[in-house]
Order: structure tokens, then C-alpha cells, then sequence
């Protein structure tokens, strides 16, 4: 790496001083060093331990990278850490690129973060564990929320690269075993954005409304050929292990070979270690299941002839064993002829018995006893008349006093609202009043600072007036036409000249025989009679340049 191209100047003899030194201020100073590290240092990539991190309000992100020996400050600016690949905190290594530059209000340096990226595989493992194991504790690695996978579905979702040799491994596999209707998602696989692209699949295949135009998958299928830990990333970024887990359809992972594990491997609801094991776990062999039902319909009538064939042995078993249609109907019979033989000696008895129950009840119902029910009705009837009156009467007395009551509340309550609202009026009354004075005490200070001002303002117009100078016993030389004439070379011969006075203008013509006047040099300003300042920039013989 580069070292800053600075020369230290030698210390000066205490003794000894040195005028020539040229002068700095604080800000050319750190413009100068902020320039010349931002040029020496361009772009740098840098290793340490993340320590003090944390994140403004504004989005910006503040950390410093530390090592056994030094520490070294970095900002990330908002846009750049909505770009970040991980989450950083405390304590993790990590490897930063960006550019390095200085703060002149603090008079430090730091370091402009581009990228963040973990420092070696260790460190990937260790962020995977501890993110699993968060992942987990939240319960969407549980066995009991995993779904059974269709046996034969209909639509096959497929998340994958569509460029790569995954997809068509995939579909050569469905054709050989069991062709279905593939909707392939085309997503990237690795780099940047393809975590939030793959998650994103998963929930637009969820999306999908069943019966619409675009049919919704019975399975899903994400997949990647084999690669790197880093390759492998975006599949363990917790936006797609939370996709994964929330897909309502069933979802098969098959993310690089068999020894390659991902944490969506753990969110989906079955794992296969390769992409060609996921399409023989979607579909079943045709040819295969061809050869299971037709055994399946063999066995199924050879069942059947069989069961045919028992039953008739039975039948002819009991068949033989039943007896003759006369001999099961011989005791039913005998017994309805018993019956009918019974039967109106029966109706004779019934008919006599409710005869006798008729007359033993028309004997007791007399007249005398008709006028006694009556009268008993009758007299219930006036004591139930009775106590209806005086109940109506108790009822209306009641609301009566109950209105009354009701009506001198509300009168109570009527003259208490207008007090209330008399007394609110004269309070509402006395603040506009107080209102209305210190409105015309605003007013008035107003008028009077107005006032002032305009005063003032005329003073100091009449202070810068030229007309302040013609009453010192100047005048001011016009032309015909008005202008104001700076030099007498500008004067021709017998030219109509206007001459202005504090108290009045006068005519006059010019000599048309006095020589023109030659413009005399004016005499040097100040500033030209000044010597000149020595230049800051001069360097000393005996001392070297700071730059």
C-alpha cells in the first residue's frame, strides 16, 4: 500500500525563529491533507472487526473496523447500506471496500464503505448457525407445520435459473417419468438481488388465483445446480427462508448437490439433494403405475369371481337348509283365523262399555249445576273488573307524579343552562374586550416602528444623495441630453453644458478656442502604492515544502 507523500519539514531551533514560514489557515490546511489522502487512497479494501456500530435515524450507518493495533473509522451512507448483503453487527469480521477521506470539522479520518462482506468461510458458518438457530426458535423449521407433497400433481411451479442446465435436467426428468405443465419463474441465482427475486417467485406462485387464466401450481420446486458457500448465499438469506415457510403450496428443495445444505432446505416441506432427485419426488414413473393398475384390476376381478362364487355355495347352503313356504305360514295363519273369529264379540263389549261411561256423565251435567259455573264466572269477572280499575288509577297517579317531577327538573335545569350560558357570554365578552385593547396596542407599536423605519430610511437616503455633495460646493456636469459628463475630454468645442448646484442648474457653453484636456494619469490607489503581500505559496530556500 501507498504512504502519503508528505515531507515533514525540520523542527526549527527553539532559539532560532523563521519568518519566512508561509501561513496556512485551518480550512486550506485540511482541504489540502483531505485531498491528498482522497488521491493516495482512491479506493481501498480493508479487513477488521466491526465495533460501535449503529444506525442513525437518517439511514446512515456509523462503525469502525478495529484490528489488535488500531482502529479505523467508516460511515455508510443510506443508499449504500439498503445495498448491504448482510446485516452487520458487533464483533463480526468483515472485509470492506470503499474510499478513504477526512472530516475536517473533527480532524479525523475515515473510511466511505462501497461493499461489506464476511471475512472468510468461518465466519459465513458462524452468521448460517446463529441465523438457523433464531429461525428455528421462531418455529419455521417445526416438522408439524411440513405438508404431505401431492402424489400426482397437476401444474409444477419451478424456481430456477432459466439459462443454466437445473431447469433442463428438470424437464427431462418430468418427460422421462410423468409429463406435466411446468411454469418455470426465471430468477437469478447468485449475486446481488437474488435472494429478494427468489423469495419474491414464491410468493407471486402463492399469488396465483385459482381458476384464472395462469394456473396455480400444485407443487414447487426451487432449484440450483452445486457451488460455493458464497454461491449459495442468496438461499440462505432469511427473506427467502421466510418465503419458503409461509408458501401455502407445497415446495421441494433442490439447491445444489447432496452434500450442499441450505437453510431453505429446512423451511421446505421436503429436501432433495439434487435437482434431478426434486423432479423424481414430484411424479411417479408412468410406465410403472401403467403396470400397478392393470395387476391392481387383475386382482380386483379374480376378488370378485371369488366373492361371486362364495356367496353362491351359500345360497345354495341355506337354500337347502330352509323349510317349505307352508309349513313357516301354517301358525300365522291358524292365529288369524282365531282372531277373526273373536272379533265381534269385541266390537259388541267396546260399544256397551262407552255407553255406559256416556250415560254415568250426562246424569251428573243438571242445570243447577250450569247456573252455578255461570255465577262463579260472573262473580271472578266483576272482581277482576275491580282490580283493573283500581290498578289503571295507581298507574296514572304514578306517571302523573312521575311527569311532575320530570317537568321541575327540567325547568331546574333550564334556568341553570342559561345561567351557565349568561355567564359564559360575559367571560367570552371580557376576553374579546382584552383582545380588542392589545389589538390596538399592537397596532400602535406597529404604526410607531413603521414609522421610525421610514424615517430612518429617508435619513439615510439623504445621506447617500449626490445633492449632500453639491451643498460641500460641488456641481454636477451635464450634457444636452441630460447625461452626466465624467471627463473633460468628453467635452466638445462649444458644447451646451448644464451645470447643477445645490441650489440651482446653470446654462454655460464650452471654449471653442482652449485646447482640449489631455487625460492625466490619475494617481496611484492605495492599493497600487501598497507593496505587494508575499505570495503564500513561496517556499523557503532552506526548508522543504509541507506539499
Amino acid at each position: 500500500m501507498a504512504e502519503i507523500p508528505l515531507m515533514t519539514p525540520p523542527a526549527p531551533a527553539a532559539e532560532t525563529p523563521r519568518p519566512n514560514l508561509p501561513e496556512y489557515t485551518v480550512s486550506e490546511l485540511s482541504t489540502a491533507l483531505k485531498r491528498r489522502i482522497e488521491e493516495s487512497f482512491s479506493y481501498v479494501r480493508v479487513r477488521g472487526e466491526i465495533s460501535g456500530f449503529k444506525r442513525h435515524s437518517s439511514g446512515h450507518c456509523y462503525l469502525a473496523l478495529k484490528d489488535a493495533d488500531a482502529v479505523l473509522d467508516a460511515v455508510c451512507w443510506r443508499g449504500t447500506a439498503l445495498r448491504l448483503t448482510l446485516k452487520p453487527e458487533d464483533g463480526m469480521e468483515v472485509v470492506c471496500t470503499g474510499r478513504l477521506t477526512t472530516f475536517p470539522g473533527r480532524s479525523k479520518y475515515q473510511l466511505v464503505l462501497d461493499t461489506m462482506e464476511l471475512a472468510g468461510v468461518g465466519a459465513l458458518l458462524k452468521l448460517l448457525e446463529e441465523r438457523k438457530q433464531r429461525l428455528a426458535a421462531e418455529g419455521l423449521f417445526a416438522e408439524s407445520r411440513k405438508r404431505k407433497l401431492p402424489f400426482l400433481p397437476a401444474v409444477i411451479g419451478v424456481v430456477t435459473s432459466p439459462s443454466g442446465a437445473v431447469i433442463r435436467d428438470i424437464l427431462h426428468r418430468l418427460a422421462e417419468r410423468f409429463p406435466r405443465h411446468v411454469l418455470i419463474w426465471p430468477v437469478a441465482v447468485q449475486g446481488d438481488g437474488a435472494a429478494a427475486q427468489v423469495a419474491a417467485a414464491i410468493a407471486g406462485f402463492n399469488g396465483i388465483v385459482a381458476g384464472g387464466p395462469v394456473p396455480r401450481p400444485d407443487l414447487l420446486i426451487v432449484a440450483r445446480g452445486g457451488g460455493s458457500l458464497e454461491d449459495l448465499m442468496p438461499f440462505n438469506e432469511e427473506i427467502v427462508v421466510r418465503a419458503a415457510a409461509a408458501s401455502t403450496i407445497p415446495l421441494i428443495s433442490a439447491v445444489g448437490h447432496e452434500t450442499d445444505i441450505t437453510l431453505i432446505d429446512f423451511a421446505a416441506d421436503k429436501r432433495a439433494p439434487t435437482p434431478t432427485a426434486a423432479a423424481e419426488m414430484a411424479v411417479p414413473v408412468r410406465s410403472e403405475l401403467f403396470v400397478e393398475v392393470e395387476s391392481l384390476a387383475r386382482r380386483k376381478m379374480l376378488c370378485w369371481h371369488r366373492g361371486q362364487e362364495g356367496r353362491r355355495n351359500e345360497l345354495r347352503s341355506a337354500a337347502r337348509a330352509l323349510p317349505a313356504a307352508n309349513e313357516l305360514l301354517a301358525i300365522p295363519r291358524q292365529r288369524l283365523d282365531a282372531a277373526g273369529s273373536a272379533l265381534p264379540r269385541c266390537l259388541k263389549a267396546n260399544t256397551h262399555a262407552h255407553f255406559r261411561h256416556f250415560a254415568a256423565t250426562s246424569a251428573r251435567l243438571t242445570v243447577r249445576v250450569l247456573r252455578g259455573q255461570v255465577a262463579q264466572a260472573r262473580h271472578r269477572l266483576v272482581v277482576s273488573g275491580e282490580r283493573l280499575t283500581i290498578s289503571a288509577t295507581s298507574l296514572l297517579r304514578s306517571r302523573g307524579e312521575r311527569y311532575a317531577s320530570l317537568a321541575a327538573r327540567l325547568k331546574a335545569s333550564k334556568l341553570a343552562n342559561a345561567q351557565a350560558q349568561r355567564q359564559r357570554i360575559a367571560r367570552e365578552r371580557e376576553r374579546t374586550e382584552r383582545l380588542a385593547e392589545r389589538t390596538q396596542r399592537a397596532l400602535t407599536t406597529t404604526l410607531h416602528r413603521l414609522e421610525a423605519r421610514v424615517a430612518h430610511s429617508g435619513q439615510l437616503l439623504a445621506a447617500l444623495s449626490y445633492r449632500s455633495v453639491l451643498a460641500r460646493g460641488f456641481a454636477l456636469v451635464r450634457d444636452e441630453a441630460g447625461h452626466p459628463l465624467h471627463a473633460a475630454s468628453s467635452i466638445g468645442p462649444a458644447a451646451r453644458l448644464d451645470l447643477e448646484f445645490a441650489d440651482g442648474r446653470v446654462a454655460a457653453t464650452a471654449d471653442s478656442d482652449r485646447p482640449a484636456a489631455t487625460p492625466t494619469s490619475e494617481p496611484k490607489t492605495a492599493r497600487e502604492t501598497k507593496p505587494a503581500a508575499p505570495k503564500r505559496i513561496a517556499k523557503p530556500v532552506d526548508q522543504g515544502s509541507l506539499f
